[in-house]
């Protein structure tokens, strides 16, 4: 069941299941980072998501910063072209849980959720 994203700036969007799991992953990690989401060619429909842990102080003056909470998401200014309004939910299910990408620009995506088409 996909929760309501949290509030934000409409560019990427994070359900509160998402957050709390990416949150938890980077305390695994043992030090203050933020999330980075964007897109590179590849996958079976064309482009791949990809996200990455990395230093805050890594982004770039073009990168689009969101903040949840303190929680800070990053992505190019590129890539935001091809995942504007991107909500992205997290399950835990057995079968297809993970994370998943709903994107408002892509045509098509492929069956495992993680390559779409514009």
């Amino acid at each position: 069941m996909t929760q309501a994203p949290s509030p934000t700036k409409s560019g990427i969007q994070l359900t509160e299941a998402a957050l709390s799991h990416v949150k938890a992953l980077r305390d695994q990690q043992g030090t203050d980072l933020c999330l980075r989401v964007g897109v590179r060619q590849g996958g079976c429909s064309g482009m791949s998501y990809l996200m990455e842990f990395e230093d805050i102080s890594n982004a770039r003056p073009d990168d689009e910063i969101f903040d949840y909470d303190g929680f800070k998401l990053v992505c190019d200014r590129k890539s935001l072209l091809y995942i504007y309004g991107l909500v992205l939910d997290y399950s835990n299910a057995m079968i297809g849980g993970g994370f998943q990408f709903t994107n408002p620009n892509a045509s098509q995506s492929c069956g495992c959720g993680k390559s779409f088409a514009v």
